[in-house]
Order: structure tokens, then C-alpha cells, then sequence
């Protein structure tokens, strides 16, 4: 039997493009921008992990004796005050949007382990090459849906007013759109791969049945 038929090439495809897009977004500052036009803004973007700031002065800091400017991981230990304004820049849903796409990562992670398995090791004469099949699709289903929770709480909130300054100036930023991608590009994969797996399941079973007609042939000749 072939190793793998057109649906599993094609998964393997899409799962490069789900795994790059997911991997970039998960690290890169640009879920929220702010429009570069606009010389006096005080955000210049921000992703899951790092804020950038052009001149971001304390919340409720009405004589306006500190001012936040560049980028900062947003749990940095060594910035004075940082730590202080940490419940202003990871609100609830951002806390929701870390967890739920830091899941999707590790699904895609996982995945990635699991598809080179599939293409460089295993092979249809393994008794369970079609459960690693299975679980490629599982997990990429797992990581598909919690990214989408994650770019769908992100999406509603992220430019909401009342959180970054000047939410009129910014938008979400290419990173999230990669955000978008990537979790498309995982429920894709995950079909394929369901795909594959049921053609890999008619292929055993057609080969069982020759097998058997095979054999009794054979017994019928001798």
C-alpha cells in the first residue's frame, strides 16, 4: 500500500501553514497596532506576551509623574512601577486570550511531533498507524477550537473601549490576523487528516479481504 494517500500529503501541507501562523502569532507584539500616522499615540502595539509604548503615563496618575515608553515583556521584574499597572494591561480576557491560544500552541506543538512520526516513521503496515492518523486530527481539532476561543475573545475586547488609550487610533494587527490563519488552517488539517484516516481504514480492509480470498483460493486449488 502507498504511505500515505492525497488527503495526508495535503495535511501535511496545511499543518506547515497552521504551524508557522500559530507559532508566529503566539510570539509577535502585533495583535493590537496603533495607526502610524498618528505621531502622538500612546500605544505602539501589543501581542500576548509584550506591550510596546510610545508614552503610556500610569492609569489614575493624575499628575502624570510616570511615563511607560518601549517595549516590556508584560510580567518584567526590573522596570519600576510595571508590576503596578500589570491589572491594567492583563485584564480578564486577556488572560483568557493567553490561556486559550497557549493551548492551541501546545496542540500544534504536539501535532508537530506527531505528523514527522507519521511521515518519517510509520507506515500502513503498522497495526496503529491509523490511530497516530486519529490523534493528529484529535489534536489539531483541540488546537483549532481553543484558538478560536482565543481570536474570537480577543476580536470582541481587544479594541474595546476603556483599555488601551486612544482605541479609536488602533486595530488589530497582522499578528492576529496570522492568529486567524492558524486556526483555520488547523480545523483544515484536522479534516484531512480525519480523511486520511478513513481511507487508511478501507485500505486495510480491502487488503485483509484479498488476503482472505487469497487464501481460499489456495486452499480450494490444493
Amino acid at each position: 500500500m502507498k504511505k500515505r494517500s492525497l488527503a495526508g500529503n495535503c495535511g501535511i501541507g496545511v499543518f506547515v501553514l497552521a504551524l508557522v501562523c500559530v507559532v508566529v502569532a503566539f510570539c509577535a507584539p502585533a495583535w493590537l497596532v496603533s495607526d502610524y500616522r498618528i505621531t502622538g499615540a500612546k500605544l505602539e502595539r501589543l501581542g500576548l506576551w509584550s506591550h510596546c509604548f510610545r508614552s503610556l503615563n500610569q492609569p489614575n496618575d493624575d499628575r502624570f509623574k510616570r511615563f511607560f515608553v518601549g517595549c516590556r515583556w508584560v510580567y518584567d521584574p526590573f522596570t519600576t512601577g510595571y508590576d503596578e499597572i500589570r491589572g491594567f494591561l492583563m485584564p480578564p480576557f486577556m488572560i483568557a486570550t493567553q490561556f486559550f491560544f497557549t493551548l492551541c500552541f501546545l496542540g500544534v506543538v504536539i501535532s508537530f511531533i506527531l505528523v514527522l512520526i507519521f511521515a518519517l516513521c510509520f507506515g500502513p503496515e503498522e497495526t496503529r498507524f491509523r490511530i497516530l492518523i486519529l490523534l493528529i486530527a484529535i489534536v489539531l481539532l483541540h488546537s483549532g477550537l481553543c484558538g478560536g476561543i482565543a481570536v474570537i475573545i480577543f476580536a470582541c475586547l481587544g479594541n474595546a473601549e476603556g483599555w488601551m488609550p486612544e482605541h479609536d487610533n488602533n486595530y488589530l494587527g497582522w499578528a492576529f490576523g496570522l492568529a486567524v490563519v492558524g486556526v483555520v488552517m488547523c480545523f483544515i488539517a484536522s479534516a484531512l487528516f480525519f480523511v486520511e484516516a478513513h481511507i487508511q481504514k478501507k485500505k486495510r480492509k480491502y487488503l485483509q479481504d484479498s488476503q482472505a480470498r487469497f487464501e481460499l483460493e489456495n486452499e480450494s486449488k490444493a
